[in-house]
């Protein structure tokens, strides 16, 4: 019985130590310095959406993906005549699915679920996309859009890590998930994005 267990002891030392450790391939590496270090979020962009607005655009705020990730941004337009809400992706990301809803923040809300979540299949603007896209325009009629209104803007990307769910930064909803929306007045954009007016 002793020769046993120091022969057993014996493979189990060699088995542990004649083990090959195998090196992380180039793209795995490439992708895990893809995903945001959690115990330092000095990398992540902040909710300060001001400093992307260089004046071309009414508004202007990111669409980030899972959380951590900004997959592109929201620009609103004011043609004169309507509200235009565009989408669009960084290069390495693109858009599966859009859903934008747009209230009067005053006296309406968005379709919401029980827990405080927005129902986007409610949402009633829209559109999918199999082969997936860059950019996606809506536009608004001025004259069912109110002065203070609010816009949920929600999209399913695909990008380096995957397939995300997008939201374009703001205020949270305060439900059980990390969705959000973003008020604005409209006197801001008296027709001064696009260069119209």
């Amino acid at each position: 019985m002793k020769n046993f267990t120091l022969l057993l002891g014996s493979f189990l030392v060699i088995a542990f130590t004649s083990c090959n450790v195998e090196p992380i391939s180039d793209l795995e590496s490439s992708q895990l310095a893809k995903k945001p270090i959690k115990e330092d979020n000095s990398d992540l962009p902040t909710d300060d959406n001001d400093n992307l607005n260089d004046g071309t655009y009414c508004e202007v705020v990111r669409l980030m993906a899972g959380q951590h990730y900004e997959a592109g941004i929201i620009t609103v337009d004011n043609d004169g005549q309507n509200l235009i809400i565009t989408y669009s992706t960084n290069d390495d990301w693109t858009i599966n699915a859009t859903h934008l809803s747009i209230i009067d923040c005053s006296t309406e809300s968005f379709p919401m679920t029980n827990a405080g979540n927005p129902k986007i299949g409610q949402f009633e603007y829209h559109d999918t996309f199999q082969d997936g896209v860059h950019e996606v325009v809506y536009t608004i009629p001025l004259d069912e859009v109110s002065e203070n209104y609010c816009f949920a803007a929600h999209a399913e990307v695909t990008g380096p890590t995957g397939g995300e769910t997008a939201w374009g930064e703001g205020k949270d909803f305060g439900g059980k998930s990390w969705a959000m929306y973003v008020e604005a007045e409209l006197s801001d954009c008296n027709g001064g994005g696009l260069g119209y007016g």
